[in-house]
């Protein structure tokens, strides 16, 4: 019969030997820490509390002993995704780029990547958008259930559509250098109100616009447009009169720089469409050559897009289609005007 002293001895032969638990433990610990150097909420998959959205930063530091304990609620939706993801990974199954991809997978699927304020990437680009409207019109993904309709119906209706008329590219020239100031909405909710303190954006009657005018325009409160502003449109309307002298219209001198063809992008993530690009970086560069003001590559490339000499929609938008065949048809017009 075994006595308590042998017993005791069989099950620490059997039992792993502590130095091999501590090197397990060591292990374990160095992994967690690694996860959580390359994502943060990768620690949080343990957790059944819920979080607060507001609460959460990426950028804190994850080996923070404290950052655990000022979780005071974890939605249990947001911790499905991470069941037993990363299980898997610290039995050495899989990489760390393996886990990020199906945890990002798992996101996707339960809807969160809608709800949480994350850097855009390729992944989150793909998935996509709310349309604006409960109908079947598959829009650009900025446009959203929240959009304004004023900005919606711009975006159906005027943006990537080619303009070869000089008072409208002159009023699209001076509205996307409110962007400065404004957002898209809230410039064009006061479209008809510019239109009536800058005459319909007629470059000559602007040309001529005196002091006591212009203070009296960016004095009104709903225009949101301060002196220097109004001074620049004015000084744009002389530079276009002087391009038209040049090359018998403004028209004619911008969509030069294209040569009077649109320039069709297909892009298919919101990330490929640029903000600025090297042609509106040299178009920039000869319209403040020639005196213009507020005419940034940025600036410059939104007034592109706006009229048309360069079509932006994303290629599974439903105007994607329509602006290349009226693009195609004008330029088929441009080309024998020219």
């Amino acid at each position: 019969m075994p006595t308590p002293s042998t017993t005791a001895r069989s099950v620490l032969e059997r039992s792993p030997s502590l130095k091999d638990m501590d090197r397990r433990l060591q292990e374990k610990s160095s992994l967690s820490k690694h996860l959580q150097r390359v994502y943060p909420l990768m620690s949080m998959h343990k957790s059944n509390s819920s979080l607060s959205l507001s609460s959460l930063s990426l950028s804190q530091n994850s080996n923070d002993s404290s950052f655990n304990s000022s979780i005071s609620s974890w939605d249990h939706k947001m911790a499905m995704p991470f069941h037993g993801i990363f299980r898997s990974w610290e039995r050495r199954d899989v990489s760390i780029e393996e886990a990020i991809k199906k945890w990002r997978s798992r996101c996707r699927e339960f809807g969160l990547f809608g709800k949480i304020e994350t850097p855009v990437d390729d992944e989150v680009e793909s998935v996509d958008s709310d349309s604006a409207d409960a109908g079947d019109l598959k829009r650009c993904k900025w446009i959203t259930k929240t959009s304004d309709q004023v900005y919606v119906s711009f975006h159906d209706e005027c943006w990537g559509v080619p303009v070869f008329n000089d008072c409208r590219l002159f009023e699209l020239l001076a509205l996307s250098g409110m962007l400065i100031d404004l957002n898209w909405t809230e410039i064009l909710k006061r479209k008809e109100q510019y239109r009536e303190v800058f005459s319909n954006f007629d470059c000559n009657l602007v040309a001529k616009m005196e002091d006591k005018r212009i203070i009296e325009i960016s004095c009104n409160k709903d225009l949101m447009i301060a002196e220097s502003r109004v001074r620049c449109i004015v000084e744009n309307a002389k530079c276009i009169q002087k391009v038209a002298k040049e090359f018998g219209s403004f028209s004619g001198y911008i969509w030069g720089h294209v040569n009077h063809k649109p320039m069709i992008n297909k892009y298919k993530y919101i990330r490929s469409v640029p903000l600025r690009t090297p042609k509106s970086e040299a178009i920039s560069k000869d319209l403040v050559r020639r005196g213009f003001r507020l005419v940034g590559p940025v600036i410059v490339y939104s007034f592109m897009q706006a009229s048309g000499m360069a079509i932006d929609h994303l290629v599974d938008c439903f105007r994607f289609k329509d602006c290349v065949r009226i693009a195609e048809r004008s330029w088929g017009m441009t080309n024998m005007a020219v």
